[in-house]
């Protein structure tokens, strides 16, 4: 075999080492990605679960009974009467009041 051939031969046996280096890394990345990929996407099930359960309590706390039972019971506070009502008339640009 001249030296000619044997240069080529040792060239594509380098190559296809580097090329199969090269695949090894881009296998090993892959893996390494899908993990990371999976792992974002139980925190995603979490904080997703963790939502709907704030907004759920969000709703819970925020209903009109809760809120007139707490101001009137902490707060001591009671629908005003009728005649403690007082509309006030904001003057608009052309000059007249609006309640």
């Amino acid at each position: 075999m001249s030296l000619r051939w044997l240069a080529i031969v040792v060239l594509l046996g380098a190559a296809v080492a580097a090329s199969a280096v090269a695949v090894v890394q881009a296998k090993h990345r892959s893996r390494t990605l899908f993990v990371e990929l999976q792992q974002l996407e139980r925190e995603v099930d979490a904080l997703n679960a963790e939502w709907r359960r704030l907004r759920l309590e969000q709703g819970t706390l925020a209903t009109h009974g809760r809120v007139e039972r707490i101001a009137r019971e902490s707060l001591g506070l009671r629908e005003p009467q009728p005649g403690e009502v007082i509309v006030l008339r904001v003057p608009s640009a052309d000059g007249e009041g609006q309640p």
